[in-house]
């Protein structure tokens, strides 16, 4: 029977003994922020899930702790053990999350139970490893110094997990590059101790087991992954990649393709022109000028290429976050197709960085047209960028005369949200008009413009619905947008109006509006 005496063979093991303790809590960090990271892009509300996964795990890893009391003998070959669990655990969280979402959308009960059984493994991991330093230090010294490698380690893991794991090898990959250091942790160990093993022909041939196993998850992964993503979106995918910030998809059925992100529709090459049409146009027409034109999301190039339908622009920023989505837009055939090559026009710029910063910082910068094309505020931190702060510094940032428009959600399933975004237009100082249109692979969908007074005055409340109502599309060459679809647009029917809240950072109405929406009617 292996007691932690039976380690002891020379100082340099205690150096073996806290290097394997550094690797093990750089590891146990990054499994946590893994399965915080893959509940929130799968399941939604990236607060709601960061704070319930990693409060399972620390959890799990206080009855982890207490379970660790009643192993009395042999802890070495238990710690080597737990090594090897975990290095198959982590390994294969990510990639059987992916696999099985495409048969349940309750993907709660699956991640979860996964980031339990995690962090118990851990919670067992350290007392062992604690009961295994006794041998080389004295009881005071002891206890520091695991916790002390075991939270030096931590802090590394963080950083390559935020600044090299997810944006290199994603979260198909990183759960596997955790499995290596689990299993490399526990083949250092067995092969500096081999004699003194109570298990040594079960942990033999558990190693070639679970080596073998992660060679093979290694070149599966990503055809497994695929074939979960098949079953769930049903048409043909042609492209998938997991990114630092979102999840990409992108799917054919006959001649037509649709763009996910993180699983939400963004479009479909189907009837993506009555969606892109009036978020761009209405703006651009109602606009003082139209030579200055930002536009914040619209990555794949879609409002980007109606915005340069207007002879007037001069330059165009895009930002956003995505470098990925930017460079899809760029590089693949189908955005190229779809978006007629729009980033290769000289006058077009790309800024990969958040919005809400870009905005904030853009000193001595003014914009005829602000375009807002980004995701639903399905989270609190894409809330923010339907908020008040963010509308009062477009106002700012808006040339006398100028517009800012946003889509709003769907005036169908969650009224409340889209009557929230104009509410809080207002709130910021913009005259605005609402107006919705149906596309059909997304259903009715909505949009709120703002316009920047010329002299301060507020003009009737309908003044700018019936600008709106009296522009002319036919000089543009658009596919659906005329004036009569204008102006069917800009009407809403009897029992619309209701009372809703301003959003802003004290209180995110608009996340709240959208998530108790009617979406299960969609």
């Amino acid at each position: 029977m292996t007691t932690p005496a039976t380690v002891r063979q020379d100082p340099s093991q205690g150096l073996v003994l806290k290097a394997c303790i550094f690797a093990t809590g750089l590891a146990g960090v990054v499994a946590e922020y893994v399965m915080a990271t893959l509940a929130s892009y799968l399941i939604g509300d990236a607060v709601l899930q960061w704070t319930l996964t990693v409060s399972l795990m620390l959890f799990a890893m206080g009855v982890g702790s207490r379970l660790s009391r009643f192993i009395r003998g042999a802890i070495l070959d238990a710690f080597v053990t737990v090594e090897l669990l975990l290095s198959v655990v982590c390994a294969t969280s990510a990639t059987l999350a992916y696999f099985l979402s495409g048969w349940t959308t309750n993907l709660a009960p699956i991640i979860y139970g996964i980031s339990v059984t995690i962090g118990l493994l851990i919670g067992i991991e350290i007392p062992l490893a604690t009961r295994l330093n006794q041998v080389f230090d004295e009881l005071r010294v002891n206890i520091s110094s695991v916790l002390e490698y075991d939270y030096y380690g931590a802090l590394l893991g963080g950083v390559l997990f935020a600044f090299v794991a997810l944006p290199f090898l994603g979260l198909t990959y990183t759960p596997i590059a955790l499995g290596a250091i689990n299993l490399v942790v526990a083949g250092l160990l067995f092969a500096r101790h081999r004699q003194v093993f109570a298990w040594r022909r079960v942990l033999s041939v558990s190693f070639a087991g679970a080596s073998l196993f992660l060679i093979a998850l290694a070149v599966l992964a990503e055809p497994i992954v695929l074939f979960g993503e098949q079953r769930k979106y049903r048409d043909q995918v042609i492209y998938q990649e997991q990114t630092r910030y979102q999840r990409i998809v992108m799917t054919r059925f006959r001649d037509h393709h649709w763009l996910y992100l993180d699983g939400h529709t963004q479009f479909s090459s189907y009837d993506e022109e009555r969606y892109h049409e009036p978020l761009v146009h209405p703006a651009m027409l109602a606009s003082a000028a139209r030579r200055h034109i930002l536009i914040l999301g619209g990555g794949d190039g879609m409002a980007l290429r109606e915005v340069l339908r207007h002879p007037e622009v001069m330059d165009v920023t895009l930002v956003d976050i995505d470098a990925a989505m930017t460079t899809l837009g760029r590089t693949h055939e189908v955005l190229v197709d779809l978006n007629q090559d729009a980033f290769a026009d000289p006058r077009v710029s790309v800024e990969n960085q958040d919005g809400y910063a870009y905005l904030r910082d853009a000193d001595n910068m003014y914009w005829d047209v602000i375009v807002v094309d980004l995701p639903d505020p399905r989270t609190i931190d894409l809330a923010r960028l339907y908020g008040l702060e963010l509308y009062r510094l477009a106002h700012r940032r808006l040339s006398p005369g100028g517009v800012v428009v946003t889509q709003a959600t769907s005036p169908f399933f969650t009224r409340r949200a889209f009557l929230s975004v104009s509410a809080t237009m207002e709130a910021a100082g913009l005259m605005t008009a609402s107006y919705h249109n149906h596309v059909p692979t997304m259903g009715e969908w909505g949009w709120v413009l703002g316009m920047r007074g010329r002299d301060g005055t507020v003009p009737r409340d309908d003044w700018l619905s019936q600008r709106l109502a009296a522009l002319s599309f036919e000089s543009l060459g658009t596919r659906f947008l005329n004036r009569d679809a204008m102006v069917s647009m800009l009407h809403f029917g009897k029992g619309f109006d209701d009372e809703v809240e301003v959003s802003d950072e004290t209180n995110f109405a608009i996340f709240y509006y959208y998530r108790d929406g009617d979406w299960d009617v969609y």
